[in-house]
């Protein structure tokens, strides 16, 4: 397993071990593409969002399988909350001031990935209320090209139906799938209009992520999916 030489600080790996107890008492998880995950250096992780069980997934498997904690944004005055804001900086939450902008929050994102470190992000920016994917904006894109890193795309099938979005709490019982693709570098299409570049490049970016899902949940992105594709 890709980053099993590594030990992750006690924070991230109590985290992880909790998420996973609690997923087995709940539902089950299969999770495969493991070994794509990167041993060393930057890593842009982009996954699909349709749940809270999201972000807890990534946490529970993927980051013990990288052995090194992941990055994350969050508001700045949620890491000033007594405990929950120290456990969001154990494992790795970098705050971005509520109001500065995108602008901010693209420098702290690209500065993660500078460093050498793992950021995650969810491209759609809020759960889908359907689990298909949405139309994404073009910052993941930007972020993408712009640090050069390595993209890892993410797939998390069923998620939705576990813990819909709007639902206080969790459906126990329904099974999940965290499928781990092959890492990819991104590069605008030279020439032409910029804008038709950054659109054509982003349709590139979700593509990676649209494979590992189900059609059912390819969504908007459903067309840039060879046919016949199997996640």
């Amino acid at each position: 397993m890709a980053g099993s030489k590594r030990r992750l600080p006690f924070f991230p790996w109590f985290s992880g071990a909790v998420l996973r107890l609690a997923a087995a008492c709940t539902t089950r998880v299969k999770v495969e593409g493991l070994e794509n995950i990167p041993e060393s250096g930057p890593a842009l992780l982009v996954c699909n969002h349709c749940s809270n069980a999201d972000g807890m997934l990534l946490m529970a498997y993927i980051v013990p399988a990288m052995g090194r904690p992941m990055g994350w944004l969050g508001k700045e005055e949620a890491l000033r909350w007594p405990l929950f804001g120290w456990g969001m900086r154990q494992n790795g939450v970098f705050g971005v001031r509520r109001g500065a902008g995108d602008l901010e929050a693209f420098k702290m994102a690209k500065s993660v990935l500078d460093a050498g470190r793992v950021l995650a992000i969810f491209p759609e920016g809020t759960r889908s209320p359907s689990g298909a994917l949405q139309e994404v904006k073009e910052g993941a894109t930007l972020l993408a090209v712009r640090s050069g890193a390595p993209i890892l795309p993410i797939g998390i099938v069923g998620s939705g139906r576990f813990w819909p979005k709007g639902k206080l709490l969790p459906r126990p019982g329904r099974r999940m799938s965290v499928r781990v693709g092959e890492t990819f570098t991104l590069l605008l299409p030279k020439g032409g209009d910029r804008h038709e570049s950054l659109r054509l490049a982003t349709a590139e970016l979700m593509r990676h992520v649209a494979e590992l899902l189900p059609p059912e949940q390819r969504g908007f992105y459903a067309g840039t999916v060879e046919p016949g594709s199997r996640p």
